[in-house]
C-alpha cells in the first residue's frame, strides 16, 4: 500500500499537467468529457468496476490453471477492460498509467497464450492489478483536486495551442499517448501520433527554440523522426518505448524552461 501511495504522489504532478488537454480519440465524444469532469460523482462506480475487473481477471487465470488456455478465453481480458467507464476516465486523462494497464493486460494474455507456468501468469496478474489500483488511487486524488477547483475541465473539442508554451505541453501529452497506444498494440496509431505531433506542433515551435538551444532542437528532431518511430517499427518493448518518451519529455521540459526564461527576460526589459 505504501508503494502504491508513493507512486500516486510522484505521478500526480505529471497528471495535473496532462489533465484538461485534448486526446486523439476519446474526446471526440462530449459525453466522455462530461463524465470525467465529475470524477467525485463516479468514484464509487469506478471502484466497483476495478473490483469487477480484478474478479474477471482472477477467474480467467483460475480457469487457465484448471483447464488450460483455450478454456480461459484470454481475449476476454481486453473486452472486459474496454467495457467499463473507468477505461475512458483513465484514457482521457492519465496516459501514464493507462499504458501500464494495457501492458498488464497483454502480459496476462500473452502468458496464457504461450501456455506459461501458472506462477508466471500470476506474476503478470499482480502487475495488472497493481496498475488498476494505482489508477484508481490517482483518480481519487484527482477528484479531490477537481472538487477544490485545481483541475481544468477536460475539453471536448480540438483547440489549437495559443502559443509555443502551450504547444510544448500538448506535445508532451501526445508523446505519452504514443506509449499508451503502443501498449494497446495500436502501432499504426502510435506512429501517426508521432508524425502528426512533429509536423503540426513541434515544427511550429522549433524556429523559436533554435535561437535558444539549437542542439536541443536537433536532438528532439532526431527523436521524433528516427529514434521513436524506429523503436515502434522494430517492435521494442513497451518499457523501451517509454524510456525514449521519458527522455524526450525531459528535453521538452528544458525547452519549456528556456521559453519561460525568455518571456521573463523580455518582460523585465520592458
Amino acid at each position: 500500500m505504501k508503494n502504491v501511495s508513493k507512486y500516486i504522489l510522484t505521478t500526480m504532478k505529471s497528471l495535473l499537467i496532462l489533465i484538461g488537454l485534448t486526446s486523439f480519440s476519446v474526446l471526440a465524444n462530449g459525453d466522455i468529457g462530461e463524465h470525467v469532469n465529475h470524477l467525485s460523482d463516479n468514484l464509487k462506480k469506478y471502484e466497483e468496476e476495478v473490483n469487477w475487473l480484478s474478479t474477471k481477471v482472477d477467474g480467467i487465470v483460475g480457469t487457465y490453471q484448471k483447464s488450460g488456455a483455450k478454456a480461459a478465453h484470454p481475449d476476454a481480458l481486453v473486452e472486459h477492460w474496454e467495457a467499463v467507464d473507468f477505461h475512458a476516465a483513465i484514457e482521457t486523462n492519465y496516459v501514464l498509467i493507462y499504458a501500464s494497464i494495457w501492458q498488464g493486460l497483454y502480459g496476462v494474455k500473452g502468458s496464457i497464450d504461450k501456455n506459461s507456468p501458472i506462477a508466471d501468469v500470476r506474476a503478470e496478474q499482480v502487475k495488472l492489478e497493481r496498475a488498476l489500483w494505482q489508477a484508481l488511487g490517482a483518480v481519487k486524488m484527482a477528484a479531490k483536486f477537481q472538487d477544490e477547483g485545481l483541475l481544468a475541465k477536460v475539453k471536448t473539442s480540438d483547440e489549437a495551442p495559443k502559443n509555443s508554451l502551450e504547444a510544448l505541453v500538448v506535445i508532451d501529452k501526445n508523446i505519452h499517448s504514443v506509449v499508451a497506444k503502443y501498449a494497446e498494440q495500436l502501432t499504426d496509431t502510435a506512429t501517426t501520433i508521432v508524425h502528426d505531433t512533429y509536423l503540426n506542433l513541434f515544427e511550429g515551435v522549433e524556429g523559436e527554440l533554435i535561437a535558444l538551444d539549437a542542439k536541443l532542437v536537433e536532438d528532439l528532431e532526431k527523436d521524433f523522426n528516427v529514434t521513436l518511430p524506429l523503436a515502434i517499427k522494430n517492435i521494442k518493448s513497451v518499457d523501451q518505448v517509454r524510456e525514449i518518451v521519458t527522455a524526450m519529455s525531459k528535453k521538452l521540459a528544458k525547452a519549456k524552461m528556456l521559453l519561460e526564461n525568455k518571456a521573463k527576460t523580455k518582460k523585465d526589459v520592458f
